[in-house]
């Protein structure tokens, strides 16, 4: 009678040749690592919720009238701070 194989048995003897240094296994179990890796990040982006076309224009308008919002106050502190220092050379 043959003995069966398990998963465990071949993990064994991955990490028996994986300790004599041969390539091809590391290269497959960095292969198997990078397959995980990718499949978790497509199942993660699946749960995200996108935001739709209309979402984004109103984002990016908010973010332009805040941005010229701050640019102005800026601008203006600056011309207040020039007149004070002009008064005061």
């Amino acid at each position: 009678m043959k003995k069966q194989e398990t998963k465990k048995d071949s993990k064994k003897d991955i990490k028996k040749v994986a300790k004599k240094g041969t390539k091809k296994v590391k290269k497959q179990k960095e292969t198997k690592r990078k397959e995980g890796f990718f499949k978790g990040i497509k199942v993660e982006l699946k749960k995200v919720t996108w935001p739709s076309k209309k979402d984004i224009l109103k984002y990016s308008i908010a973010t332009l009238v805040f941005c010229i919002v701050v640019m102005v106050f800026f601008q203006l502190l600056d011309f207040l701070l020039s007149i004070v220092k002009g008064v005061f050379n």
